[in-house]
């Protein structure tokens, strides 16, 4: 029941029910990443994600990333898709935690911004 009220009242907690239905009549399942998030595709080209959790589109690898957005026809799941070197694994979004990078200066600190070098002026009224 607990998960139905959540798919019902949430769309950041996987899939509503709205996205359930659509994707029952129209989905069709091409793939699935390493996080467990479910990659569909209907008949008129439309492609979405059933994230496994918290709906976040940083999750999304950028081998699928570029199937998304249709940048390429063919899903990873279809060839054999190897991350190149300087690709990334996924890091979770910080923003508005305490993790959240905070340069120095920033309001949120504590550290103080360091000592203008003469090429700018503080206004003053």
């Amino acid at each position: 029941m607990k998960n139905f009220l959540l798919q019902f009242f949430t769309w950041w907690n996987g899939q509503t029910i709205g996205t359930r239905f659509f994707t029952w009549r129209k989905g069709e399942k091409v793939g699935e990443d390493d996080e467990g998030n479910v990659y569909y595709k209907s008949a008129e080209g439309k492609r979405w994600v059933v994230y496994n959790g918290a709906a976040e589109a940083s999750r999304i690898p950028a081998g699928w990333h570029g199937w998304m957005h249709h940048r390429t026809d063919t899903p990873p799941s279809e060839e054999d898709y190897v991350m190149r070197e300087w690709e990334m694994p996924h890091k979770e979004n910080l923003t508005g935690t305490r993790g959240a990078y905070r340069p120095a200066g920033s309001l949120a600190t504590q550290e103080k911004r360091p000592e203008v070098t003469g090429d700018y002026e503080a206004w003053t009224p």
